[in-house]
């Protein structure tokens, strides 16, 4: 139960509906044993057994069933003195309905304090969930599956709420209940009672094992499957129906669909077995107990009458219901237990990225950011092997060469995305590992060649993570990336609404936009991943234009597979296979006739 305590601490502070929880929770059950309570002189009156004690006597207060069961034979008694039988029905059915009526209100009080702990506890779950997404490194978000990762904060939390949380009521109120019930009965016959104790364990030990097999996490994965096939064929539609492959990845759903479906199957039958396994143990022990309490009461052999024993078996029929929903929540709880040992498995991973106890701040960018003997891998493959250069500040450095030969993993490194397995990285003399990551990556500004946008107003794409930005802000550097005059052009101007992905954009118009995102923020140091490779030639003139403005003065970073666009390059690497093979400006490159000028005549051609 380790994971349903955990998962209950998301729902603290406790004080703020614990108390509150209790008192009413067991105001409602007082109610309703008091009720039941009644039941006796009910029935003695309705049969005409009420045997009237000589002298009255009223009892002595005190918090049990027992004083109140005595201060209302004492009211009734007098009222039968006074008023007579029938007054006294009139009098004991009226405290009933009250009774009842204060016990279903305690209830609804009780439910709508757990209702608040239960929308707390969600929020705080899906809250932590989704930080730890924004947290962990992508050399484990690369690895996971996108469907998986969003059936976590969906479906498993829903699997939660709809069985963690609506057990709650169940392991809260109904032991209560339980509780409340066989104190009664124990002041009616102790020795019956003692009788009927005798199966719980039994019924306890056929749930447990029926809830056992209930316990699998076989149909989250199959759901993260469907939600994994899903996502991957919304994103790649154009793909499937260019290939013809729409029958293929129906079929792959298909089978994932009808899997999942079998497994629910399977799951519901075997959940349902919890009912009725209670009920046909309850009915069995109720047998028992009308067996056992009429022998007991035939043979005279108990001080129990015929009033009591009706109302004993009616008691006892109570106690089946709270019994039977606390087998039902403890079977269902058990997919909720999985959900949440799914979510917990997320939620302890490490963050291979981490700040040492007391990072440094970051001064002023001044001088520049070095690679020291940098060497880094994915597994077992080697992707830059003793790497070292500077990038000098106010200069433009160009990383170019074949594609696997390392240059955006330069680049990864440098913004702390991962961590390099040797070498040390710099900026301005300081390891960037003794710094504060937010203020590291506060000195950058990126245009990567895959433009990533939200599903939001352009205004909010440009402006994205910048909550002081002004319209006028916005549109100068709409303006410097090229982007202002179709904007304007567009349905709602800088409001209007791009779709997902920026899907509502042109491939040139998306990169201006991530242009000019990167402008507003006006970083220390611009990289740029072929920022203007998704550019038709004019759009590409008039944005190289404004870039070339934007490194005035400007560290910059450029990853460049079109090498007439770092021709004004201070410093270019050539990379191949993890390794600087060349270093130079354009001219001398080319001079030296090596790789890079092989690279530019392939392009001439």
């Amino acid at each position: 139960m380790k994971t349903f305590w955990r998962l209950l601490s998301y729902s603290k502070p406790y004080s703020g509906f614990l108390p509150e929880y209790i008192v009413q929770a067991l105001l409602a059950v007082m109610f309703g044993v008091f009720n039941f309570s009644l039941l006796i002189p009910l029935l003695n009156v309705l049969f005409g057994t009420v045997q009237m004690p000589e002298k009255l006597v009223m009892p002595e207060a005190e918090l049990s069933v027992k004083y109140v069961v005595a201060l209302f034979n004492y009211q009734m008694y007098s009222l039968i003195q006074t008023k007579g039988l029938e007054y006294a029905l009139f009098f004991i059915c009226g405290i009933i309905f009250v009774f009842i009526f204060l016990s279903n209100l305690f209830k609804y009080t009780s439910q709508r304090v757990m209702t608040r702990m239960r929308s707390n506890l969600m929020r705080n779950l899906r809250q932590d969930i989704f930080r730890k997404y924004t947290e962990l490194n992508f050399s484990y978000l690369n690895n996971q599956k996108k469907g998986n990762l969003i059936t976590i904060i969906s479906n498993d939390v829903q699997d939660i709420e709809f069985s963690v949380l609506i057990s709650l009521e169940a392991v809260f109120r109904e032991p209560l209940l339980i509780i409340g019930y066989f104190s009664f009965l124990f002041t009616i016959s102790p020795q019956l009672t003692v009788f009927t104790i005798l199966y719980l364990p039994v019924a306890g030990l056929m749930i447990n094992l029926v809830s056992r097999r209930l316990k699998s996490g076989d149909g989250l994965a199959l759901m993260s499957n469907l939600i994994s096939t899903t996502e991957e064929t919304l994103a790649g539609l154009r793909v499937i129906k260019i290939f013809n492959a729409e029958k293929f990845v129906r079929d792959r759903f298909d089978d994932n669909n009808n899997a999942f479906r079998n497994y629910i199957k399977n799951w519901l039958n075997k959940r349902e077995m919890a009912s009725p396994s209670s009920e046909i143990l309850g009915v069995l022990s109720a047998i028992g107990i009308i067996l056992y309490g009429g022998h007991l009461v035939i043979n005279k052999s108990s001080e129990l009458d015929a009033s009591q024993f009706i109302t004993y078996i009616v008691i006892f029929s109570q106690i089946l219901s709270p019994a039977k929903a606390m087998a039902n929540a403890y079977a269902t709880l058990q997919r909720g237990l999985v959900a949440g040992d799914r979510i917990f498995t997320i939620m302890d991973l490490e963050n291979d990225i981490k700040e040492i106890d007391q990072p440094k701040e970051l001064p002023a960018f001044s001088r520049g950011v070095s690679f020291e003997n940098v060497s880094f891998s994915y597994g077992q493959n080697t992707v830059l092997n003793s790497v070292s250069f500077t990038a000098e500040k106010g200069k433009m450095l160009a990383l170019v060469g074949p594609s696997g030969g390392g240059k955006s993993t330069i680049v990864d490194l440098m913004v702390r995305f991962y961590d390099p397995e040797s070498g040390v990285i710099r900026v301005d003399g300081e390891d960037i590992r003794n710094l504060r990551i937010f203020d590291l990556r506060n000195l950058f500004g990126m245009v990567n060649q895959d433009t990533i946008l939200f599903n939001d107003t352009i205004f909010n794409n440009i402006a994205f993570g910048n909550k002081t930005a002004t319209q006028d802000q916005v549109e100068r550097a709409a303006k410097v990336a090229n982007a202002h005059n179709f904007i304007m052009e567009s349905e709602n101007g800088y409001q209007t609404r791009i779709g997902d992905r920026g899907s509502k954009l042109s491939g040139g118009q998306r990169q201006r936009i991530s242009i000019a995102r990167a402008i507003l923020k006006d970083p220390a140091i611009l990289i740029l991943d072929e920022a203007t490779s998704a550019l038709d030639t004019e759009s590409e003139k008039l944005v190289q234009d404004a870039i070339s403005n934007l490194m005035i003065g400007r560290t910059s970073v450029v990853i460049a597979h079109r090498l007439s666009t770092i021709q004004n390059a201070d410093q270019i690497l050539v990379l191949e296979k993890g390794r600087i093979v060349e270093t130079g400006t354009h001219q001398s490159l080319y001079n030296q006739g090596g790789l890079y000028k092989k690279l530019v005549d392939l392009q001439s051609l």
